[in-house]
């Protein structure tokens, strides 16, 4: 094993927005005080009743999906928590990720292509 999985998270054009909405399905805590990630106005969180973590990321321009319409595919992405970033990364660059963002300044975390060209990031924990 490589991760663990922390959360899901979806682009949208209002994360707290969306966070709210999933909150009134799910029930749990809109933007609960969690290390993993600080809150702003382009990110929310919900951390469901389950132990699921959703997270919302703001972007700018945002187009929704239009199912099953592939030119506007559904939009989202995983973050895996890991231990050892550096030895993370080799991990998935050996099982055919793609480099999209090596996580220069220091930050935390990286963001990666999966070989099918989905995004994920591994964030330390």
């Amino acid at each position: 094993m490589i991760a663990d999985l922390q959360c899901v998270v979806l682009d949208c054009s209002d994360p707290a927005e969306l966070a709210a909405f999933y909150q009134s399905l799910l029930g749990g805590a809109v933007n609960q005080r969690d290390r993993r990630w600080a809150l702003s106005d382009d990110w929310a969180t919900l951390h469901t009743p389950s132990g699921l973590v959703l997270a919302f990321q703001g972007t700018a321009d945002y187009q929704p999906p239009l199912w099953p319409d592939p030119s506007k595919p559904q939009q989202f992405h995983l973050d895996f928590g890991v231990t050892d970033l550096g030895r993370a990364h080799e991990h998935v660059v050996a099982l055919g990720a793609t480099v999209l963002d090596s996580g220069s300044g220091g930050r935390s975390w990286r963001v990666y292509a999966d070989p099918a060209g989905h995004p994920f990031c591994l964030v330390r924990h």
